[in-house]
């Protein structure tokens, strides 16, 4: 595999994850690395993200997950490999 693949991942986030900014944090991270797919709060208090793009942006995307905003406490981090999203750009969804 080389950084030129294009990866496509369910990212989870879970731990004191909503009401940080943690959303808005993963989006700029997404821009940053020109990744496609979204992020939305869930009932259950994680952060769900689908995120597509480069192996190496996928990568930089996920360890920006790992850290988080300034106030987030992240305590997992699940990763399941999924189908691209149909649209490109990266949003924001309510939540779910």
């Amino acid at each position: 595999m080389s950084d030129d693949d294009i990866t496509t991942l369910k990212v989870r986030v879970e731990g004191f994850v909503q009401g940080v900014g943690f959303r808005d944090f993963l989006v700029m991270a997404a821009q940053q690395n020109n990744l496609h797919g979204w992020v939305r709060n869930m009932s259950d208090g994680a952060v769900e993200a689908l995120v597509s793009g480069t192996t190496k942006a996928v990568e930089a995307f996920v360890s920006a997950a790992t850290r988080g905003p300034q106030g987030a406490r992240v305590t997992a981090v699940d990763l399941d490999v999924s189908e691209p999203p149909p649209h490109k750009g990266f949003q924001r969804w309510e939540s779910a």
